[in-house]
């Protein structure tokens, strides 16, 4: 047992995580002790012991830096008592890519930024020019939008042919809700209707429909929603998104449909090319499968379609990643995005993993991140964004590669924050991009204003009115 007592509370946040990273597989008690004389004490299992003192921080001013400061103090500390670096360094955030944006939107160049991140925060020089050079390929990227006057549209179809362990978000097994799924178009369609009355005189540069898995959806039912798409958007995207995501809803009749709307970009997601391992996991299709729905997909003409992979998942080495790859590669995908496993409580494997500790070592998932990069260089794909999660394994990052005139833009702006994102479904986030103006969120600021619809489907069903309405008070609000 780690403990970690804080004198107040704006310091559990990046120590809890940080401490996290170096000991991903202690059990972590963490307490805010407004009496207690010393501002942070950490406890390690077998007693060593870090502790930083008030008058340690009486010369930093505001509470940013005394927080950064506290977490750099910490930070160093676990690096000497473990021998080893973290690569993203004291960085807790799941966007580091914003610093680097940042810096270059102030004028310094690609290698100034990473210098700053690397001195700042810590972040391994690797790292530290991955997010700069990203950061400067999305600015190139976002440089034709108007923030002002255009927004994105994500559509949420929380169905799945069945659930894989690892996954936390809020998707339900289709089976379940045969029956409702009309109902939960009916009340989908009015979301988007009004998103589009709401957004009149606006310009929809992308539109990215995902879940769940999109293509769970009978054929008739896709057909229905990319035509009230069209409607709103009047086919004039710069980008539009569909997750066609597993091979075992993938059927030819239904990218057919897709093929017949002005869809740019599909997925089709295998996570790995380990019978064992989709076996393991729940994905209840086989490698041939992936094989077949992506040939089926180039044969009807799709030209931009991406394949998602996850480093790290339980029982696979390094070894296995690498067949992964070269099976990729034969395949030739216009963009290939790699993640790293985060385990999280709301999944099947992370409440399993409290018991059973499954985890990949560092060094095995730090092989498959560097030969995921190897390969999608091999196969001319750029990085082109970049992002982190809680609990992510080795500390380690999702990156998206892409060929240069393939990578996703709808990808790059849920990341850096630069456009309004008007999200429709059962668990979707809005984010209202506030242009001049600063919010408080948490404690923090911020430039964003966030409506969020109920993750539960059937509170979704009965409370459609009220996501919408929330939605148009916000948009009255800053328009």
């Amino acid at each position: 047992m780690i403990t970690i007592s804080c004198k107040e509370n704006v310091y559990t946040y990046n120590l809890y995580h940080i401490v996290k990273a170096f000991f991903p597989e202690s059990e972590i008690r963490q307490t805010v002790e407004k009496e207690q004389e010393l501002l942070v004490k950490l406890v390690l299992d077998g007693g060593s012991c870090f502790s930083v003192m008030e008058d340690m921080v009486g010369r930093k001013s505001g509470r940013e830096e005394k927080k950064k400061y506290v977490t750099s103090l910490a930070y160093d500390w676990l690096a000497a008592y473990t021998g080893r670096h973290l690569a993203w360094g004291m960085l807790t955030g799941v966007r580091p890519t914003k610093l680097a944006y940042g810096r270059l939107s102030d004028g310094e160049d690609v290698k100034s930024a990473a210098a700053y991140m690397q001195k700042e925060y810590k972040v391994t020089k690797e790292k530290a020019l991955l997010a700069a050079q990203i950061a400067s390929r999305e600015k190139q990227l976002l440089a034709s939008l108007d923030y002002q006057n255009g927004f994105s549209l994500y559509v949420g179809i929380p169905f799945c042919p069945s659930i894989c362990s690892y996954c936390s978000f809020g998707s339900s097994p289709v089976e379940l809700w045969k029956g409702r799924i009309e109902e939960y178009l009916d009340a989908l369609f009015q979301e988007i209707r009004a998103i589009g009355r709401m957004t009149a005189g606006k310009k929809l540069d992308t539109v990215y429909i995902g879940g769940g898995t999109p293509v769970t959806l009978e054929t008739g039912q896709l057909e229905r929603l990319l035509s009230l798409i069209d409607e709103i958007s009047e086919g004039n995207l710069l980008e539009y998104t569909v997750e066609a995501g597993r091979p075992d809803s993938i059927t030819r009749e239904k990218l057919k449909v897709i093929k017949r709307h002005p869809v740019t970009r599909i997925s089709v997601n295998p996570q790995t090319m380990q019978q064992k391992t989709l076996d393991r996991v729940g994905r209840r299709h086989s490698v041939q499968d992936v094989k077949d729905c992506f040939y089926l997909a180039r044969e009807l003409g799709f030209e931009n379609i991406n394949m998602d992979l996850i480093a790290g998942l339980p029982g696979e080495t390094a070894s296995d990643m690498q067949d992964t790859l070269e099976q990729m590669e034969k395949l030739k995908p216009d963009s290939l995005t790699v993640h790293s496993l985060a385990i999280k409580r709301a999944a099947k494997m992370g409440q399993e993993w409290e018991h059973t500790k499954i985890i990949t070592p560092y060094k095995e998932i730090s092989q498959m991140v560097e030969d995921s990069a190897a390969a999608a260089k091999r196969m001319g794909l750029l990085p082109y964004y970049l992002y982190r999660q809680k609990n992510i394994a080795g500390n380690f990052e999702n990156v998206g590669y892409a060929k240069v005139d393939k990578a996703g833009i709808y990808n790059i702006l849920i990341m850096e924050e630069k456009q309004t994102i008007l999200a429709t479904g059962a668990g979707t986030t809005t984010k209202i991009v506030l242009p001049g103006k600063v919010s408080l969120e948490n404690g923090k600021e911020t430039n964003l204003l966030r409506i969020e619809n109920v993750k539960d489907i059937t509170e979704y069903l009965a409370r459609t009115d009220e996501m919408i309405e929330r939605k148009l008070a916000a948009w009255r609000s800053v328009s």
